[in-house]
C-alpha cells in the first residue's frame, strides 16, 4: 500500500480497539506507528544494503520492540502496536509481501492475490480507507485535536517527511494521479498540526 492506505488503516484500527479496550489513544502517534515500518526508506539513505519490506517489515522485530511498552502501558499499548501491526499483516501482505519472519528467514510472504500496488484494485481500496478514515475522524472530532496546539503533534513530522512528502517530490512521481489528492489532504492536515505546535513554541520564545 501507498502512505494514504497505511494511514488510514493504522487510524481505523488503532481506533476499534482503543474503542473495544476503552483507553484514550493519542492521534499523531497512531498515525506515526501506523507507517512506522516505512522508516526503512529513510534509513537506506546510510544502508544502501537495506531492502524495502525487509527486515523493518517483521513481525518479530516489532513484537520485541513493543515488549518494554506491553511492559510499562500495558493495554494502553495496544492500539499502536495494532496500528503498526495492520502496516505488516494486511497493507504490504495484499500487495507484494514482506520478510515477516525475518531474523528467523528471509522468505517473502504475501496474500498471493496479485493485487499490484499500482493495481486500481488496490488504488480502489485506499480511497475507501482514506475517505473513511476521513468521515470517521470529524465524526469522532479527532480531526479537531490536531488543529489544537499539542506537544506530540511535532511527531507527524515523521510520516510527512518519510512517506507523504517524498512520495509526491519524486520524479517520475511514485504515487499514482489517482492518490495525489488524499496524499496532499493528509499531508495538508498534519502539516498544519505541526505548525499549530511551532507557534506555540514561538510564541513563548
Amino acid at each position: 500500500m501507498y502512505a494514504v492506505g497505511h494511514l488510514a488503516l493504522g487510524y481505523l484500527s488503532g481506533k476499534a480497539v482503543s474503542k473495544i479496550l476503552n483507553v484514550n489513544i493519542n492521534i499523531p502517534l497512531l498515525f506515526l506507528a501506523s507507517v512506522l515500518p516505512d522508516i526503512d526508506l529513510l534509513m537506506q539513505l546510510f544502508i544502501p544494503s537495506l531492502e524495502h519490506r525487509g527486515p523493518m517489515h517483521s513481525v518479530i522485530v516489532f513484537c520485541l520492540l513493543f515488549l518494554p511498552s506491553f511492559m510499562f502501558f500495558r493495554k494502553r499499548a495496544i492500539p499502536y502496536f495494532v496500528a503498526l501491526i495492520q502496516h505488516l499483516l494486511i497493507g504490504d501482505y495484499l500487495t507484494g509481501g514482506t520478510q515477516l519472519l525475518w531474523p528467523i528467514t528471509t522468505n517473502w510472504y504475501g496474500l498471493g492475490l496479485g493485487i499490484e500496488v499500482t493495481s486500481l484494485t488496490n488504488i480502489f481500496i485506499e480511497w475507501v480507507l482514506f475517505l473513511t478514515s476521513l468521515t470517521i475522524m470529524f465524526k469522532t472530532k479527532d480531526a479537531w485535536l490536531l488543529f489544537r496546539q499539542h506537544p506530540s503533534n511535532i511527531i507527524l513530522s515523521v510520516p510527512v517527511l518519510t512517506v507523504l512528502l517524498p512520495t509526491l517530490l519524486s520524479f517520475p512521481l511514485y504515487v499514482p494521479l489517482e492518490l495525489v489528492i488524499p496524499h496532499l489532504v493528509y499531508m495538508a492536515l498534519f502539516i498544519f498540526s505541526i505548525l499549530m505546535d511551532w507557534k506555540a513554541i514561538l510564541t513563548k520564545i
